[in-house]
């Protein structure tokens, strides 16, 4: 699988880098004692639990980062249907380095294995409809591209990657501003003297808001924020395609085909990070 454009290498390493050194401080004093340095093994990548396999390059990446001798035997990749029982992939090469490595690959896959499990079964939900699962930006702190990866390796789509790359006027946005058709003017006004093109999403609690953000005919897309089911179609009706329309609050599997089903674009949803179990997963020597 391919990875997402904000999956760079600069990022890429600048995290794994900070997570090695969070965890080994100065030195992997459990396993400098009780391993001794020449000593070659091997481990496979044991999955526990059914789920959709996330993490698998991560972890690769990882391995070679702090030592490039290990061999990784991928046998499962990202974006796989995994069953427990089965092995995603044999790493050999020093012993140290593999004990040293083992929690932060494990960490890593089994939060990534989580969101794309979770994430698969959302876009299952709605795979005969048009409408499109989004993330957001209610991740956790430095993890974000690893989480927004796992989203990519669900099947689901990524919002803006960060505050940087998309416009998004929020209920706070529009009411500091003065309302909805300030903030969007004043928007389109500091785009033109940036000489920056981005996307532009409005936030709107009620028709009257849609309404408002249709008149100023500069706006992508509309995000009908925790309306209610007749809300949201008569909004799309009302929108007619002038916009995209995004769909947020309140998302759940059990909620998420009815709210496809009023004619949405997009729906948005939090959970899909936040509320992912992890996957049990486990890193046996053999």
């Amino acid at each position: 699988m391919n990875r997402p454009a904000y999956v760079t290498d600069e990022r890429l390493y600048k995290f794994i880098d900070a997570a090695i050194k969070e965890d080994i401080g100065d030195g992997d004093h459990s396993t400098l004692a009780s391993v001794p340095a020449q000593m070659q093994q091997r481990a496979r990548l044991l999955i526990k639990h059914d789920c959709i396999l996330a993490g698998v390059e991560l972890a690769t990446e990882i391995f070679h980062y702090y030592d490039k001798s290990l061999k990784i035997d991928v046998l499962k990749n990202d974006g796989e249907q995994v069953k427990e029982g089965d092995i995603a992939f044999v790493v050999s090469g020093s012993a140290r380095s593999i004990l040293t490595m083992e929690r932060l690959v494990l960490n890593c896959m089994q939060r990534m294995s989580g969101i794309a499990t979770y994430t698969h079964e959302m876009v299952g939900l709605l795979s005969d409809t048009k409408t499109k699962i989004l993330d957001t930006r209610k991740t956790s702190p430095i993890f974000r591209m690893c989480e927004k990866w796992a989203v990519h390796i669900g099947g689901g789509q990524n919002h803006r990657y960060g505050l940087f790359d998309m416009i998004m006027l929020k209920d706070n946005h529009n009411d500091y501003a003065g309302g909805i058709t300030k903030a969007v003017e004043a928007t389109v006004q500091y785009l033109k003297e940036k000489g920056r093109s981005l996307r532009i999403e409005v936030e709107t609690r009620n028709l009257d808001e849609v309404k408002e953000a249709l008149d100023t005919k500069a706006v992508d897309v509309i995000m009908l924020d925790n309306m209610s089911l007749e809300e949201m179609s008569a909004a799309v009706k009302l929108i007619d395609e002038a916009a995209q329309v995004e769909a947020s609050g309140g998302i759940t599997k059990d909620r998420v085909r009815a709210i496809a089903e009023t004619g949405v674009d997009y729906i948005s949803s939090g959970a899909i990070i936040y509320s992912a179990p992890n996957i049990d997963l486990s890193l046996k020597a053999f």
